[in-house]
């Protein structure tokens, strides 16, 4: 259990488990932690992005020119963008700015902005790791928006034989390079999430405060818990479905980040978690007798933000109705919803865990990006799969290039 800014709380039962099996992972996890330790200090590692010291490839002052912009408009797919739109979510109390995030392929909404914004006073932040992307891509030249020397365009991607970096050069815009070592989805705390952060408005050196709380002390013991035991799911195949219950609809963004996480880290040799987002309490309303009655292939994960907010349910005298809402906020009515399927997954013997945010900052923003990239590297070591590389996707890539050509 971890109690701070983060409260986390492991509900696995014994009978799911192997115990011979869990001493063996405990083992092995010491001889993973090592090698996170050095990989966070290499700077050709994934992990390097978790260092206190890592070192971006911009400087601030280079951006302060872009400060002006009242409007952004974020272009990426997966990895790219995931990461700005859970900060955005998560910290909007925070931003003063208009942000547009085109993160799919959408004629409507492309031609809904056009419609809607001077082009010329949006900032437009264009980001894919290949430069070749090709959504990405798609997107930038149906908004039309490439002209030369333009003054509203930032591109970020590696430095290399690609199209976007090609781009950047033709037509002399400002560019940032994708380390080429830290893949889409392990991206958040580098350039990828930061500028887009710094732009909205948010403290970048408070977002990276906290990459390294989970490799010592109590907090250690915690993530050695939970990753052997959902290693130990897993290896069991007991359970393969992941259920994320949004109690807050500030955190559905950083979850829609944990399944791409979790999804293309894990899902490999026939191994993974099916990670799914769910929303919480509507979903009471759909899918809890499956959760609860349903084939027990699943674990849950609970994501709830305490909620400050004193809007009250007001039952006016004159309606002459008594109910038991009266005069309750909405929060704690939300809250007994949430309590009460916690006591019915005990009572069914369902496998949960429970994450509970105290305040919206950055600070803790920050500490749950790198929890669950932590969590899932050593996840991924435990059952033996590489948890850096997509094959499977890559695949899907070449044979869309090959059908559009």
């Amino acid at each position: 259990m971890i109690k701070s800014n983060l409260f986390i709380k492991n509900n696995i039962q014994k009978n799911y488990l192997n115990n011979n099996s869990l001493k063996i992972l405990s083992k092995k996890f010491k001889k993973i932690i090592l090698n996170i330790k050095r990989d966070i200090y290499n700077t050709k590692k994934t992990l390097n992005v978790l260092n206190d010291k890592f070192e971006f490839n911009f400087k601030i002052k280079d951006l302060k020119k872009f400060k002006k912009f009242k409007t952004i408009a974020i272009i990426g797919m997966g990895g790219s963008i995931l990461g700005a739109e859970a900060i955005h979510d998560f910290l909007k109390i925070k931003i003063k700015k208009k942000i547009y995030f085109f993160d799919n392929l959408d004629s409507n909404k492309i031609s809904n902005f056009k419609k809607k914004e001077d082009l010329k006073k949006v900032l437009f932040l264009i980001i894919s790791k290949s430069g070749n992307t090709i959504e990405t891509l798609s997107n930038t030249f149906a908004l039309d928006i490439i002209k030369k020397n333009s003054k509203n365009i930032i591109i970020i991607s590696e430095k290399k034989n690609n199209l976007l970096f090609s781009i950047s050069k033709k037509f002399n815009l400002f560019y940032v390079e994708h380390k080429n070592y830290i893949g889409g989805r392990y991206s958040v705390l580098s350039e990828v999430g930061a500028i887009p952060a710094y732009l909205m408005g948010i403290n970048i050196l408070k977002l990276r405060s906290n990459n390294l709380k989970f490799l010592n002390g109590k907090e250690m013991l915690h993530l050695r818990d939970s990753t052997t035991k959902l290693a130990n799911l897993l290896n069991s195949k007991k359970i393969n479905n992941l259920i994320f219950l949004c109690y807050s609809q500030e955190l559905e963004k950083f979850l829609f980040w944990c399944q791409q996480l979790i999804a293309e880290s894990l899902g490999k040799k026939n191994k993974g978690f099916l990670p799914m987002i769910s929303s919480a309490p509507k979903d009471h309303h759909s899918l809890l007798q499956l959760y609860l009655d349903g084939p027990k292939n699943k674990i849950f994960h609970i994501f709830s933000i305490d909620d400050k907010s004193k809007e009250k349910i007001n039952i006016k005298k004159e309606l002459n109705i008594k109910n038991f809402l009266n005069k309750k906020s909405l929060s704690k009515v939300k809250l007994a919803q949430k309590d009460a399927l916690v006591e019915s997954f005990k009572k069914h013997n369902i496998p949960f865990r429970e994450f509970k945010i105290k305040t919206i900052k950055e600070e803790v923003l920050g500490k749950l990006f790198s929890y669950f990239m932590l969590e899932t590297v050593i996840i991924a070591r435990l059952i033996k799969v590489n948890p850096y590389d997509q094959p499977a996707v890559e695949q899907v890539k070449v044979i869309t290039k090959r059908l559009l050509s």
